[in-house]
């Protein structure tokens, strides 16, 4: 019966090392497909000699080449693969810790509150990298006034966090309209729509590394620590019996999750349904079992959202935001989930 066991345990341990090296291969061949995609095609030998330039290898490549290498598509790129996985894992870990598998990552106002800050900004006629601070620091405060309050209701701290947010959220998109109410028309108010549609146009290596940095503290906070999710799947008066600080692993966790979604807010605008379709996708091939979902989320994510932003710039003439084509790849898959759910 033991040997049994260990047998499935070593099978299931080839399988999930296989499905990951099969999610690292996509996200590696989807990052070098997106190279061709633009007005400047690369191909991959394109590719390489842009990258060899930097580094004083002599080429008869054209300089504008190694530019557009350089300045921009490789810091699209990069933030899309960050993008996609930060809004995945956080989506991973609030399903989890609030055991509902139709969370998202902006169940606490994060969104909302990026958003607010980026259109105050936006109004006050501020540089970019003034608008993504705005956006950071506008999702981090949206969350930590969810947390506070919560914590001063009688009621569960799972239900109290879950209404806080909807109230935060709400006061946040409620700041939002009246911003682009009063803003003028022929700028400014087109500015805050479009920052809201959600877009990586404005990427470069400077805005990237600025939103990149936290991104990467996020992701290492939930991967290292994913086993202890596990634990905050169970009700909170079994995970104490098991001598686990609850409340502790809790806050860390919404505060690696609050780093990465606001960090991918302030980069990319507000790109929705990543956070809540990567993880399903993920269960699918490798189970609930958080310490292998949440690796699996991380690749799948940045893959997803890569492939996302390739068919925003190449399904019309002119530049789709990837907010947009995320939403009409998402909505039907939040339909098939609650019908799924229902006859389940």
């Amino acid at each position: 019966m033991e040997r049994a066991y260990l047998r499935e345990e070593a099978a299931a341990r080839r399988k999930y090392r296989l499905a990951l090296l099969g999610m690292l291969s996509a996200l590696v061949l989807s990052a070098l497909l997106s190279f061709w995609i633009g007005y400047y095609p690369l191909s991959p030998g394109d590719v390489v000699r842009a990258f060899l330039a930097r580094f004083g290898v002599e080429s008869s490549m054209d300089k504008n080449a190694v530019t557009i290498f350089w300045n921009i598509r490789l810091p699209r790129i990069l933030s899309a693969v960050f993008i996609g996985a930060s809004l995945s894992l956080a989506g991973a870990t609030y399903q989890g810790m609030f055991r509902n598998p139709l969370v998202s990552p902006d169940i606490l106002g994060v969104s909302s509150g990026a958003s607010l800050g980026a259109a105050i900004a936006i109004l006050a006629g501020s540089p970019n990298w003034v608008v993504q601070l705005a956006a950071f620091v506008g999702g981090v405060l949206a969350v930590f006034m969810s947390y506070v309050i919560s914590r001063k209701s009688p009621h569960s701290h799972t239900l109290s966090l879950v209404l806080t947010g909807s109230m935060v959220m709400a006061l946040c998109n409620a700041g939002v309209t009246m911003i682009k109410y009063v803003a003028d028309p022929n700028d400014v108010l087109q500015q805050i729509t479009f920052w809201l549609m959600g877009s990586l146009t404005k990427t470069d290596t400077e805005s990237f590394l600025w939103s990149g940095a936290p991104m990467a503290l996020g992701m290492a906070v939930v991967l290292l620590l994913r086993w202890r999710l596990n634990v905050l799947t169970l009700d909170e008066e079994e995970a104490r019996s098991l001598g686990v600080n609850v409340r502790r692993y809790r806050l860390i966790f919404i505060a690696a999750s609050t780093l990465l979604s606001a960090s991918a807010v302030c980069l990319g605008g507000l790109i929705g349904w990543v956070g809540l379709m990567v993880p399903h996708m993920a269960r699918a091939l490798v189970g609930a079992d958080s310490g292998r979902l949440l690796p699996a989320c991380a690749m799948l994510g940045g893959t997803y959202l890569v492939l996302m932003d390739d068919l925003a710039r190449s399904l019309l003439s002119m530049e789709l935001p990837i907010g947009v084509v995320t939403s009409i790849m998402g909505a039907p898959f939040f339909i098939y989930l609650i019908l799924r759910r229902r006859e389940g």
